[in-house]
């Protein structure tokens, strides 16, 4: 293993093989008789009928592991988080973990608690006392991959980075001892993620979004076929209706031009046809590992911002973006 993700075999500037700890994230764990029906009720995704992963397994591909959303009754997205089921080493009980960002996981496991009332469900937020750590690399890679009975993980879709596939895996583990964030691993794991398209909602874009504002559906997030959850109506009314006229789209902007510019989650963007209302907002942005002096972004925008002008990152003094093209096709609405 290679702890540098420079390599210069490697056009995408990521190593072949990576294993890097993620501070921004956290785990949630919701057990009990009831966990599975709990869950139902409350998120944008299917939880019952996941399949159960027994430690050391990999949870993976959909029948395992869901992308979830918890909305406001507004329909705005409070949560997003990667779903799967792994039975309690402990008692073999059910147990349903969220990886969720980090500084959102206290928050959201209070929240759901609200919710449980008689059900036989226990929310927990685990960040303080589990680490979560970010696995990358090749089939082969995935495939030799050692999970300890103590640890669970997830697969993540690949991404395509530079024509290059990467495998992703999330991994939780209870706190042994602590260890140092190599900074260059982190970022390459981190521009993985932004290349993905898949949104991350973190404190700062907090109940900034629909689902379908950010590609939630598109990337199988939503399951119109569920019962009832928080803001299901209004999700189900713009998908039907067609009122969504946002969109996530991928973007880059030059370091060089950014100066002070703040460029991660929240910040706002501007169109050059109406400089005092914004267009959108940044969803998450990462340094390119390979192009010292490019920084991608997942950015939410106005569909009418991309048919001509420019849009700028901050203010409308700001960089201009260049909208890049998405990995996936998008549901139309």
């Amino acid at each position: 293993m290679t702890n540098s993700p420079q390599n210069i075999s490697n056009p995408s500037g990521l190593a072949p093989l990576a294993h890097s700890l993620l501070p921004e994230w956290g785990l949630i764990f919701v057990e009990g008789h009831d966990a599975a029906s709990f869950l139902q009720n409350q998120l944008s995704n299917s939880v019952l009928g996941l399949k159960r992963t027994f430690s050391p397994q990999i949870a993976q591909f959909h029948e395992s592991v869901r992308l979830v959303g918890y909305c406001s009754p507004k329909g705005r997205l409070i949560a997003s988080a990667w779903l799967a089921l792994f039975p309690s080493a402990d008692n073999g009980e059910d147990r349903l973990a969220l990886f969720i960002s980090k500084d959102i996981a206290a928050v959201t496991a209070k929240r759901l608690s609200m919710y449980v009332l008689r059900s036989k469900a226990k929310v927990t937020d685990m960040s303080s006392s589990w680490t979560v750590t970010g696995f990358y690399g090749n089939d082969q890679d995935i495939a030799a991959l050692r999970i300890e009975n103590s640890q669970i993980a997830l697969r993540l879709p690949d991404v395509l980075s530079n024509h290059q596939s990467y495998a992703r895996v999330l991994i939780g583990k209870p706190n042994t001892e602590n260890e140092n964030v190599d900074r260059e691993q982190l970022i390459s794991w981190n521009h993985l993620e932004v290349m993905s398209a898949i949104p991350r909602i973190v404190l700062a874009t907090q109940e900034q979004f629909v689902p379908q504002m950010i590609n939630f559906e598109s990337v199988v997030g939503v399951d119109f076929k569920k019962g009832c959850y928080p803001g299901q109506e209004i999700v189900a009314r713009s998908q039907y209706r067609g009122v969504i006229k946002r969109r996530l789209q991928l973007a880059h902007v030059s370091s060089e031009s950014l100066g002070s510019q703040e460029y991660g989650p929240g910040a706002e963007l501007f169109h050059t046809s109406d400089a005092t209302q914004p267009a959108g907002m940044v969803v998450l942005a990462s340094p390119s590992p390979s192009e010292p002096s490019r920084i991608d972004l997942q950015v939410e925008c106005k569909l009418d911002a991309l048919e001509g002008g420019e849009i700028h990152l901050g203010s409308i003094d700001g960089p201009v973006l260049k909208i890049d093209s998405l990995p996936y096709p998008l549901i139309e609405i």
